[in-house]
């Protein structure tokens, strides 16, 4: 989350309801009979300055792993008149991805297989509760003035939710933002997207962050969180006459933006 710097008029904004607020306690302390006297708060903890470990080490001159930064790809066969993404069909682009990436949706041992053979149900006359396809949601992520839309679709017969961020540029439906995961929610905070997973640690889980980059144009991944939730699953004591094995489960969904969001 970005913070903006306090200004000056803040500042002497700041300490000029603070001056008030501590007049008021005087005078509301006096009514009361209280002396007025100063009473310490207690030891400060002493301010610890960072400090640079192993200064001589060779810096690495290439990541250890690869980052998915950057990556677009032109959604072929989508148009909307005057680029209006509100024009779009979802279904219609989900179909674009299967059709352009079969090796991930088609065949017997593809890891979505399911997602196509349902995508069906999510036509005219289809049952609603089979279609993987999540409500789309609509919001400027580029800062260009004009809504992009950020999609949703399960991928069975998998646990992992797609999330898709969409942008026209010059007639072209392009792709700028893609990532596949167990979903807790998903959220959009200014001209972020901001995904929630399930961690292995019970009480904790990730906040994976994608940011848009005019430089790259497209949504980047910005931050990764590992956070306590407080939700922690505790396994209830085995008793002296029986014993007791109890799993948990988590179901994953993916929430709905804030709403500020101007849904289809």
């Amino acid at each position: 989350m970005l913070v903006s710097r306090p200004t000056r008029t803040h500042r002497i904004a700041r300490i000029a309801r603070t001056a008030v607020a501590v007049t008021l306690l005087t005078l509301t302390a006096a009514a009361c009979g209280d002396t007025g006297g100063l009473q310490g708060a207690g030891a400060t903890p002493t301010a610890v300055s960072p400090v640079k470990l192993w200064p001589d080490l060779r810096p690495a001159s290439s990541p250890a792993w690869p980052y998915d930064e950057g990556e677009t790809e032109t959604v072929k066969g989508i148009k909307a008149p005057d680029d209006d993404i509100h024009k779009v069909d979802p279904v219609a682009v989900v179909r674009a991805e299967i059709a352009a990436h079969p090796e991930d949706y088609d065949g017997a041992k593809a890891a979505y297989r399911d997602t196509a053979r349902r995508l069906d149900d999510c036509e005219r006359g289809g049952d609603r509760a089979k279609c993987p396809l999540l409500r789309p949601y609509y919001r400027d992520l580029t800062g260009d003035g004009r809504d992009d839309m950020t999609l949703g679709f399960r991928l069975y017969p998998t646990n992992q939710t797609a999330v898709r961020v969409y942008t026209f540029e010059s007639g072209r439906l392009v792709q700028v933002m893609a990532n596949d995961d167990a979903v807790l929610g998903v959220e959009l905070a200014g001209r972020s997207v901001i995904v929630r997973s399930p961690a292995g640690t019970s009480g904790y889980e990730y906040r994976t962050t994608w940011a848009w980059d005019p430089d790259q144009r497209a949504m980047v991944f910005s931050r990764d969180e590992f956070l306590r939730t407080g939700q922690s699953r505790h396994s209830p004591a085995p008793s002296a006459s029986a014993s007791s094995s109890p799993s948990a489960s988590s179901a994953s969904s993916a929430s709905s933006a804030s709403s500020s969001t101007s849904p289809r």
